[in-house]
């Protein structure tokens, strides 16, 4: 059961891995985001994808994402879940309604990424960047009355990937693409991810854009589902689709909202995602 709580944390996280496109922040510039991500479920995904029914699990997370221009071709970027809440529902009897299994809660700080992105091409209708990203393991792996919940997976782990962008349409649209690898630490399987994003401008303030992220394991591991590591998940696969709209009121402050749904999967949650913030340009 440990598996599957992680599970909501790992998919939070690689939704943000492709947030600024291929643009790199111009020197001094920046991209600033306070927000809320939260999913609540009672089915996931099974190791053969079937969806499967599991006592009612949730997270809800309050983080920072930023992007700041370090010159004109690198910039720095943080995701920070500075607050996160996992949850485990009670389970009761079906004919007797008796508590089966006590619910349970953990509060803490989450696994945070911090990260490079520097600018291979710019200046150009298409442009190229490359990023690598630090996974640093500061949330809990094993919380809450019964251990089985976490707010961070307690491996390090490197992303190394490459985003190609153009604007469209005299800038008012845009197309993103991003080819990645997660090297994953603490016997977890490496993974391949492959994403696309696709936006446009509506009128002079609102904004809206869907993300498609697909993540496939390598399966070069170990088998991390025994019993002996169930602490730890490995070997997730996802196709998830987030269609995300923005409310621009000025040049520098607006609200966006999103919501992620898994498509398709193995060992991950089966309820759509919900997420919103208020964000900053510089």
């Amino acid at each position: 059961m440990r598996n599957i709580y992680l599970l909501i944390i790992l998919l939070c996280l690689n939704l943000n891995s492709y947030a600024g496109g291929g643009w790199p922040q111009p020197k001094g510039k920046g991209y600033f985001k306070l927000g809320y991500y939260g999913i609540v479920s009672s089915s996931y995904y099974s190791p053969n994808g079937n969806i499967l029914d599991i006592s009612t699990a949730g997270i809800h997370i309050a983080n920072f994402y930023g992007e700041y221009g370090l010159t004109k071709r690198l910039t720095g970027i943080a995701y920070v879940p500075f607050f996160s809440r996992a949850t485990l529902n009670e389970q009761k009897s079906a004919s007797t309604g008796n508590v089966i299994s006590e619910g349970d809660a953990v509060n803490s700080f989450g696994d945070t990424d911090l990260g490079f992105k520097y600018g291979i091409i710019v200046d150009k209708p298409i442009v190229v960047s490359a990023s690598i990203t630090f996974g640093i393991p500061l949330g809990n792996s094993m919380g809450g009355r019964t251990e089985v919940l976490q707010t961070g997976d307690g491996e390090f782990n490197q992303i190394m990937g490459i985003e190609a962008s153009r604007g469209l349409n005299k800038g008012k649209s845009w197309v993103s693409t991003l080819v990645a690898f997660n090297n994953r630490s603490e016997s977890f399987s490496d993974e391949f991810r492959v994403g696309i994003e696709l936006g446009t401008k509506l009128g002079d303030k609102w904004l809206a854009n869907v993300k498609v992220l697909s993540v496939n394991s390598l399966n070069n591991g170990n088998d991390l589902e025994t019993p002996s590591n169930g602490i730890f998940s490995n070997n997730i696969e996802y196709l998830a689709i987030t269609p995300e709209l923005a409310y621009q009121w000025n040049d520098k402050w607006g609200v966006s909202s999103a919501i992620g749904f898994a498509a398709s999967g193995k060992r991950v949650l089966a309820s759509p995602s919900v997420s919103f913030g208020v964000f900053f340009n510089l």
